[in-house]
């Protein structure tokens, strides 16, 4: 069932009461940060990034190798308190001047809400879709905690037409900073419909702590291994 790893995952942390049951989620986080503390994260995207360079050029060779154009793909995101930046992230699709390069159908798209998403995407390369499988395709998001723009936990950043379309319900997920993971992708990720990623992410930043960074920072790495919902 579409939700059933939301459910598990909220009944596991009210378990171990790293997020507390009766909390009022309607109330909007004020954008104070009480999670892992930045100078931290940044610190560890950086040894991060020395350590994980081998898989980093592995996947720029084979990128390149496949398909003609650049390695990485920047495309300008909304952080917190709607402040525009350069996300990063591997290529995984063809490029429009590409001969190999297709519009996907728009009836296809599953994901009803704002957020549009298909499982099968002819834009994506075959390289592509297994970097997309494993979330290798977000490791150069390492270099945006770095810099400050995201954080290892918070709500995944939106576009900019995304945001523009987003109802005032949804406004609460820009209070905090953009994450690589997040409680929203180890509750089942596109799995889940719009409404429900919103819910996740601002129950997320209401009841941010230290201790629920490091659960679900453990949390992503089965998610990742597993591909739940990764598409």
């Amino acid at each position: 069932m579409m939700y059933s790893s939301t459910f598990k995952t909220l009944n596991a942390l009210k378990t171990l009461n790293i997020i507390d049951s009766e909390a009022n989620d309607s109330h909007i986080s004020l954008g104070k940060h009480r999670g892992i503390p930045m100078s931290i994260q940044r610190f560890v995207a950086l040894i991060a990034l020395i350590i994980l360079s081998p898989i980093l050029l592995i996947s720029m060779l084979l990128i390149r190798m496949e398909s003609k154009g650049n390695c990485f793909f920047s495309q300008d995101r909304i952080g917190k308190f709607g402040r525009h930046f350069r996300m990063y992230k591997f290529r995984s699709m063809y490029l429009k001047t590409d001969p190999l390069y297709q519009e996907p159908d728009l009836t296809t798209n599953y994901r009803d809400g704002v957020c549009k998403k298909y499982k099968v995407d002819p834009r994506t390369t075959k390289v592509g879709r297994f970097i997309r499988k494993y979330s290798i395709d977000e490791l150069p998001q390492l270099f945006n905690i770095v810099t400050g723009d995201m954080a290892f936990i918070g709500p995944r950043p939106g576009l900019s037409a995304e945001v523009d379309a987003y109802p005032t319900s949804a406004l609460g997920r820009l209070n905090g900073i953009p994450g690589l993971s997040g409680l929203w992708q180890v509750s089942g990720r596109a799995n889940t419909d719009f409404q429900t990623q919103v819910e996740l992410d601002q129950r997320y930043l209401n009841q941010q702590s230290i201790c629920l960074d490091f659960y679900i920072l453990l949390a992503t790495v089965p998610t990742v291994i597993t591909a739940n919902g990764a598409y």
